[in-house]
């Protein structure tokens, strides 16, 4: 299956909106009309303008870091789809951060990947055991029913427009990224396999997954590498101009 990477770069509570114009530009010089790959910047709320107005015209994409799954009401400090269908293309739902911190759930990342779909915005829907469940031995069981419940209730089509990130918790910002060959094999077996009985082998095939946790320029080749791995869901890393470029890089040559 010739599926194009994709690189999508998450920079969480990071760069004011002239630091993120600087980033951007920066980004554009570097990787703005590459071929072979998707690029996607995610940078805070306040920025999307500012970035959206710098990759306009480029081959970089616009994504949001969370939405709520009301399209208005009285939700102090809440974004909508509605809101942000204007302004990009892509967001993040269920990000680990998100359910450890903010209390997300499985059932609120179903609700909002299903507003994201109703508005024609690409969900990023991220998945991934913690710590503790992986010593447990827990990781097939959690990325399973984690996988399942975000697509309850999705048909084939909606199934198809989405992307998924892979992100062992307990290596995001840590520095111990999981390695290709074990990302690789709870991608094809509990996250491709899912998507697979819930809609079919080739929706299952089709599919782009992520993997996200540590990515650097030094283990991206690694990962890419795997036959199950489409790109990277990049935190740190997608801060650094010419690390998130030699990232951008590596994986489009490596699905060249």
């Amino acid at each position: 299956m010739n599926r194009i990477p994709v690189v999508a770069g998450n920079w969480k509570m990071n760069k004011t909106p002239a630091e993120a114009a600087e980033l951007a530009r920066a980004l554009v010089s570097a990787v703005g009309g590459l071929l072979g790959v998707e690029v996607v910047l995610c940078p805070p709320f306040v920025s999307l303008h500012v970035v959206g107005e710098i990759v306009k015209g480029t081959r970089i994409g616009l994504g949001a870091q969370n939405l709520h799954w009301e399209k208005s009401g009285a939700f102090t400090g809440e974004v909508s789809a509605p809101m942000l269908a204007g302004w990009c293309a892509h967001v993040i739902v269920g990000h680990s951060e998100r359910r450890q911190y903010f209390g997300e759930t499985d059932q609120t990342v179903n609700k909002k990947a299903k507003a994201a779909l109703a508005h024609k915005l690409t969900p990023i829907i991220c998945v991934g055991e913690t710590l503790s469940e992986y010593e447990a031995g827990e990781t097939s069981e959690v990325v399973t029913r984690q996988v399942w419940q975000a697509y309850a209730d999705l048909n084939r089509d909606e199934a198809e427009r989405t992307l998924i990130a892979y992100e062992p918790v307990w290596a995001i910002g840590t520095g111990k990224a999981a390695t290709g060959v074990g990302a690789n094999a709870v991608i094809g077996l509990n996250i491709r396999g899912i998507i697979a009985d819930l809609f079919g082998s080739a929706t299952a095939d089709g599919l782009r997954v992520l993997y996200g946790g540590s990515v650097t320029p030094a283990n991206i080749v690694e990962f890419m590498a795997q036959p199950d791995i489409d790109g990277g869901l990049v935190g740190g890393a997608s801060l650094k101009a010419p690390d998130f470029e030699a990232i951008v890089k590596a994986a489009a040559q490596a699905k060249a």
